[in-house]
């Protein structure tokens, strides 16, 4: 399946995503976001690890401003909602997601990394959602999950103001896992890539699951469904395996079973 704006390498297990239009900042519009959708829906199970960064200076600057300007209530509708649920695929996905945030992430830029379930921000990062300032809302998933991620005070005065926040003030209210010197983001990245690759994988996306349906259950609920998940790890192969190589001191071979 071939992209025009987004480029793929995958190794070991591990897949890395740039999407590739420096000339507009990796903006996003209807073919970009049509080739992300694509490209998630056809994730298969070789992947262990999914990391997504951008092309020059940008990770994602926004959503592509020119094609929005002449959208009617109908259109802007039928965008928000497209935006969106590529974004909550995304966020869905079975694997680990890393954003690995190398330059402007700024309106539909900052919410694919909130979509994301770690991010990791080079030294020259910027995020905000600036959209107020052009008359509109985040409209992929912003209001939501930026809320979540940084509390409704923090989301809120983000929003309403436009301003952009630098990375440090980013890992400072908890946006972003990390700050890294520009040259080492990718090595740091792939480094935890690696170390996830290394654990039980339906380990790990069970781990995913309690995590993001839990969130929103009560704490009864939560600890109810988490035990669930945590029981169905002993009817695998990979629960006999780890604990075997465990208990006889050597590394395991987790076989995805």
């Amino acid at each position: 399946m071939g992209y025009e704006f987004l480029a793929i390498e995958q190794n070991e297990g591990i897949c890395t995503l740039t999407i590739n239009s420096p000339r507009t900042l990796n903006a996003l519009n209807t073919q970009v976001l049509d080739e992300l959708g694509r490209f998630v829906d056809s994730i298969g199970s070789d992947v262990r690890v999914l990391i997504i960064t951008g092309a020059g200076k940008a990770f994602v600057a926004g959503a592509d401003i020119s094609e929005m300007s002449s959208k009617n209530y109908e259109e802007g509708l039928e965008f928000g909602r497209f935006g969106a649920g590529v974004f909550r695929r995304l966020e869905q996905l079975p694997i680990p997601v890393i954003a690995a945030v190398n330059g402007y992430a700024l309106g539909g830029g900052c919410e694919l990394a909130c979509a994301c379930d770690i991010r990791i921000a080079s030294e020259r990062a910027q995020f905000g959602q600036p959209e107020v300032k052009l008359g509109i809302i985040p409209g992929f998933s912003g209001t939501y999950r930026l809320a979540k991620l940084i509390g409704q005070g923090r989301a809120k005065e983000l929003i309403y103001t436009g301003r952009t926040m630098r990375a440090d003030e980013a890992l400072s209210v908890g946006l972003v896992n990390s700050v890294v010197p520009d040259e080492e983001l990718l090595t740091k990245v792939n480094e935890i890539a690696r170390m996830i690759v290394a654990n039980a994988p339906i380990a790990v996306a069970k781990a995913k699951q309690s995590i993001a349906e839990g969130y929103d259950m009560n704490a009864d609920e939560a600890i109810a469904f988490e035990n669930r998940l945590f029981a169905e790890c002993f009817s695998t192969e990979d629960q006999k395996e780890g604990m075997a190589a465990f208990l006889a001191k050597r590394l395991a071979e987790f076989k995805n079973k």
